[in-house]
């Protein structure tokens, strides 16, 4: 029997949920993962069922623990997630909608965009949990209801307490970003009672403890719960001053730390990281939709894997732009009109340029971002990388390249659920601040090779891809 020094750090992700164990020098020493369906009914509708992301849970924790003693659970979550489920009996009602998920229609509520952003921090998005949150009490009742994120229900099952953990309820867009309360004019904007809300919380708590979650005796405390992109720049001790870091995956998030006083509505999300006894980190964020989904949607078309096709990719995509609009375009733009475009085709085409089109897709979008942030941080030296999608070397060189900026590629796995772990571990008692700033961080670094006008003239090239894809809000502009 080990020493009871390891923090279990659950991931719960929209594909899968990873369990990892994590001992007192920060080295993860089991690991398990157990898969997650999802489910398009529709066009533009994405579920999950609820039940079954409980039952990886589960699975993950029962396959990682072993017979080590675990001293505090950490969470990491997927986060704009949203599902309903019933206050007696803990089961769902309906589906959960993906944060992935394009049913609901933000158009009657346009005369409240400056307010909504003003007080959430967010832009008016079916991304976010709000809209949804209407749809499923209109859909399944509100007598009786709990509503809640993926940790608020986790949270649930683990304790039996409705709590939500303060990021996760900033992705609502029913939180005041700078109180960390619900606010009132948010929820008359969007029709949602405040009863069947969750109790905003701390990342640190207090939370209730484990129970009947095999083999981790009953009373096992929780000590941290995040969002999985936060919990990712914690990972990269990302309270550290001038640290931006992207998290590459199906969509990809781009965040650092900065002052809310210092936020203007724009291209970027004010958010709250994560909030312990220092009280609130905010942070600005980008979040773009389409990042290795556009890879899959291709490789999909062309019969193969994500991965073969980015092997196939051109050294150049011979002028090809693909532009993932598919439900619209995230980060900077929030442009919910854009459509997808692939544009500069010529007879010479062949899937080898799309591929590479689609690779620079991601690079370009994420720098659109970056320098997004950049504006309000100060110049970024370097980009801290994180996400399966980083495992492609071409593409970390590619995003080097379009940025003219270092890459600095994680090579620790797992890293929301490393996250979650250490901040839980620092609540433990296992670790000061300190000694996470001086755990090791193995990094792969990629270093800039275009010359600057190579760089601009690419990037002024995207640009004009991305206008084409933007041409039907241009000309009601223009109409205007």
């Amino acid at each position: 029997m080990s020493s009871p020094d390891h923090i279990l750090a659950i991931d719960q992700g929209t594909s899968a949920t990873k369990a990892v164990l994590v001992d007192a020098a920060g080295t993860i020493v089991a690991r398990a993962t157990a898969p997650v369906s999802l489910s398009t009914p529709r066009a533009g509708w994405v579920e999950q069922d609820a039940n079954e992301i409980w039952a990886s849970v589960q699975a993950a924790v029962a396959g990682c623990v072993g017979d080590r003693r675990v001293a505090a659970v950490a969470l990491s979550t997927q986060r704009e997630s949203l599902l309903l489920w019933d206050r007696e009996t803990g089961e769902p009602r309906g589906p959960m909608l993906s944060w992935q998920d394009r049913r609901t229609d933000c158009g009657p509520l346009r005369e409240h965009a400056e307010e909504v952003r003003a007080l959430s921090g967010l832009p008016l998005d079916p991304m976010f949990s709000a809209t949804k949150a209407r749809w499923l009490l209109d859909a399944y009742g509100r007598a009786g209801a709990c509503l809640g994120t993926v940790d608020s229900f986790l949270l649930t099952r683990l304790g039996g307490e409705h709590v939500i953990e303060a990021g996760n309820a900033a992705r609502t867009q029913l939180l005041d970003v700078r109180t960390l309360e619900w606010s009132p004019a948010l929820l008359d904007i969007f029709g949602i009672p405040d009863e069947v809300l969750p109790r905003v919380v701390a990342s640190t708590g207090p939370f209730s403890d484990v129970r009947d979650l095999a083999p981790l005796p009953d009373g096992t405390p929780v000590c941290a719960v995040m969002g999985d992109s936060h919990a990712a720049l914690f990972a990269h001790a990302g309270w550290r001053p001038g640290q931006v870091k992207a998290t590459f995956g199906t969509g990809s998030s781009i965040m650092s730390l900065g002052a809310a006083d210092a936020w203007t509505p724009g291209g970027l999300c004010l958010t709250v990281a994560w909030q312990d006894e220092h009280g609130p980190a905010h942070a600005f964020e980008g979040n773009i939709r389409s990042t290795g989904a556009t890879l899959t949607w291709l490789a999909h078309l062309f019969a193969t894997t994500p991965d073969a096709l980015a092997q196939e990719a051109a050294p150049s995509s011979d002028g090809v732009h693909l532009v993932p609009a598919f439900g619209g375009l995230g980060a900077p733009w929030w442009d919910d009109d854009a459509v997808g475009v692939i544009s500069g085709l010529s007879f010479a085409t062949r899937r080898e340029q799309l591929a590479r089109a689609a690779l620079e897709s991601i690079a370009f979008q994420v720098e659109d971002t970056v320098a997004a942030i950049e504006a309000l941080v100060g110049p970024v030296q370097t980009l801290l990388a994180d996400g399966g999608p980083t495992a492609n070397r071409t593409l970390m060189q590619l995003q080097a390249d379009t940025g003219g900026r270092a890459v600095a590629r994680s090579l620790a796995a797992e890293l929301s659920a490393l996250g979650a772990a250490h901040l839980a571990g620092r609540v433990a008692g296992i670790w000061t601040r300190e000694q996470l700033e001086a755990l090791d961080r193995p990094r792969e670094l990629y270093t800039p090779n275009d010359p600057e006008p190579v760089r601009r003239a690419r990037l002024e090239a995207w640009h004009a891809a991305v206008a084409r894809a933007r041409l039907q809000k241009e000309t009601q502009h223009v109409a205007l």
